[in-house]
C-alpha cells in the first residue's frame, strides 16, 4: 500500500517535471520542420521561472474568482493523474476514486473557472476568448461522452486501469473498427481541448483571433505561470489517456518492482515522443480553422465516435 502512494506521487512528479518539457518539445519540432531555428526545449522551464520571479498586477475590476482561477488551473491536472495509468499497468492507491468520465469533469471544472476568469476582469478580449471556448467545449463534450460509452460498452468499465487490461492489451482488438476510431475521436479531442491547430493557433498572438491565449492575457507574474504550467499539465494528462489507456499500454511498470517504475519513466516519454512528432506533422500539414468551421471538424469527431459505438454492437 505504501509502495503504492509512493508511486502516485512519483507519477505527479513525473507530469510536473516533464510537462513544460513536452511543450519545448512540440514547439522547436513544429519550428524545426517549417524550416525555422526555433527556441530551446528547454524554453518553457525559463518562461515559468522568470514568471515566478516578476510582480503580479491585479485589475481592480476582478474579484475572488481572479485570483483562485490559477491554483485550481495547476491543480486538476495533478488530480487527474492520481487516477489514471502513467507509469504502471495495475491500479494503485487513488485508482478507484474516479472513472474516465469523473477526470473528464474534473478538467472541465478548471476550464469552467479559466472561463469566468476571463470575463471577470473587464478585458474585452478576455470575454471574446472565453465565449469562443465554450463554443468549443460545448461541441468537444458530447464526444468526451460518446467515447467513454463506447469504451464503457467495450471494457465493461470506465476506470482506466480496467479498460487497459480489458480492451487495449489483448493484441487482437488493436485493429478492430471500434478501437482504431475511438482512437481517431480522442485525437481530434487532444487538438481541440489542447488548443492546437486546426482549432487554434498556441503560437498566435493575435488578439482577435486568439481563443485560449486571450483567456489568460491578464494573469501575470506568478499567477501566469501557474495557468502556463497548468495548460501545459493538462495536454501531458491527455496524452497519457491517450497512448497508456487508449492506445497501448507499451512501456509501463507491470511489477511493483521499483527498478521496473523507474524504467517506465523514459519507456513512456519516448512514447510521447512519437505522439509528438506525429501531432507536429499534423499540425504542420494543416492550417487553423475558420471559427465557424471548428463545428465541423468537431462534427467529424463526433461522428466518428458514434461509428464506433455502432460497429461495437453490430460486432458483439
Amino acid at each position: 500500500m505504501t509502495s503504492h502512494i509512493l508511486f502516485n506521487l512519483l507519477q505527479v512528479a513525473v507530469v510536473m517535471a516533464f510537462a513544460p518539457l513536452l511543450a519545448g518539445v512540440t514547439n522547436r519540432l513544429k519550428e524545426v520542420i517549417q524550416s525555422k531555428h526555433g527556441p530551446n526545449i528547454l524554453q518553457p522551464y525559463w518562461d515559468i521561472w522568470k514568471l515566478f520571479h516578476k510582480d503580479e498586477v491585479i485589475s481592480d475590476q476582478s474579484s475572488w474568482i481572479f485570483r483562485f482561477t490559477p491554483y485550481l488551473v495547476f491543480i486538476t491536472p495533478l488530480f487527474v493523474t492520481l487516477l489514471i495509468p502513467v507509469l504502471t499497468s495495475y491500479p494503485l492507491f487513488f485508482a478507484f476514486m474516479g472513472d474516465m468520465l469523473g477526470a473528464g469533469f474534473v478538467l472541465a471544472l478548471g476550464g469552467f473557472f479559466f472561463t469566468l476568469a476571463a470575463v471577470d476582469t473587464a478585458n474585452p478580449y478576455g470575454p471574446m476568448g472565453a465565449s469562443r471556448t465554450r463554443l468549443v467545449g460545448f461541441l468537444a463534450e458530447p464526444v468526451f461522452m460518446i467515447v467513454f460509452f463506447t469504451v464503457s460498452f467495450i471494457a465493461g468499465s470506465t476506470i482506466p486501469y480496467i479498460v487497459q487490461q480489458q480492451w487495449v492489451q489483448p493484441l487482437s482488438r488493436f485493429f478492430e473498427p471500434a478501437h482504431v476510431l475511438i482512437i481517431l475521436a480522442f485525437f481530434i479531442l487532444i487538438l481541440a481541448e489542447g488548443g492546437r491547430i486546426p482549432v487554434d493557433n498556441p503560437s498566435g498572438h493575435f488578439e482577435l483571433a486568439m481563443i485560449d491565449e486571450s483567456k489568460g492575457l491578464e494573469y501575470s507574474g506568478p499567477a501566469a505561470a501557474l495557468m502556463k504550467w497548468g495548460g501545459e499539465m493538462k495536454l501531458f494528462v491527455l496524452i497519457c489517456v491517450f497512448l497508456n489507456v487508449l492506445f497501448t499500454p507499451w512501456g509501463l511498470a507491470s511489477t511493483t518492482a521499483v527498478s521496473d517504475v523507474l524504467l517506465a519513466i523514459p519507456l513512456v516519454l519516448f512514447k510521447i515522443l512519437i505522439f509528438v512528432v506525429v501531432l507536429v506533422i499534423v499540425e504542420s500539414s494543416l492550417a487553423k480553422l475558420r471559427l465557424f468551421r471548428i463545428s465541423e471538424f468537431l462534427g467529424v469527431a463526433f461522428i466518428t465516435s458514434v461509428a464506433a459505438m455502432i460497429m461495437w454492437l453490430f460486432a458483439m
